[in-house]
């Protein structure tokens, strides 16, 4: 169900209420942008085929550095690694196929264990100081495998792209160049793409 924010933006919740209040924030603050005529640049990133290349045994350490359980990332690591398919084709069967990265499509934990590497892959970007602040901290929104980071200028988002973009090849996403978009939001109509 998508609602409409302070005239600005549309937007879907999922019944949490965290997407709210960071979608509410960033509601407000492009109102405020807005009234004193500021810029707001955004890049919004994809990944290319995002549960199909994240790694493992990197995602078994990330795990443990967010300290879940060994036993529970040990019961997480079986069903990771060293894991094989079939395809059934009619009534015909390949032989087994096996699988070195991504999760499991259609896993009711892939979702998390996803959350759980970018979350990691963002901790670990040192972001620039002059970038958008949303309740003080945020500076890139994150919706499945969709980045947008928010700045005040193009060279800050070149900053924080530059810098995300090599944290998240560690644990095995690339980002796909082919749907990256730049947008920039400005009472000033001569503003955008050309400053890139």
């Amino acid at each position: 169900m998508g609602r409409k924010l302070s005239g600005i933006i549309n937007v879907a919740f999922n019944g949490t209420g965290r997407q709210l209040v960071i979608y509410s924030a960033f509601a407000k603050y492009l109102k405020t942008k807005w009234e004193y005529n500021e810029e707001v640049h955004q890049l919004v990133m994809d990944f290319k085929k995002s549960y199909d290349s994240v790694r493992g045994e990197v995602l078994c350490k990330i795990l443990i550095e967010f300290a879940i359980r060994r036993k529970l990332v040990r019961l997480i690591k079986l069903s990771l690694i060293e894991t094989y398919s079939r395809v059934r084709v009619g009534k015909n069967v390949s032989d087994k196929l096996p699988i070195r990265n991504g999760l499991k499509q259609g896993d009711a934990l892939t979702p998390v264990l996803f959350n759980f590497a970018l979350e990691c892959a963002i901790r670990r970007v040192q972001v620039n100081q002059d970038g958008l602040k949303l309740n003080g901290t945020h500076q890139l929104l994150v919706y499945a495998d969709d980045v947008n980071i928010l700045g005040g200028s193009v060279h800050t988002l070149k900053g924080n792209a530059e810098t995300l973009a090599p944290a998240t090849m560690k644990i095995g996403l690339e980002v796909s160049a082919d749907k990256i978009k730049y947008m920039v939001m400005s009472r000033d109509q001569n503003a955008g793409p050309n400053d890139v």
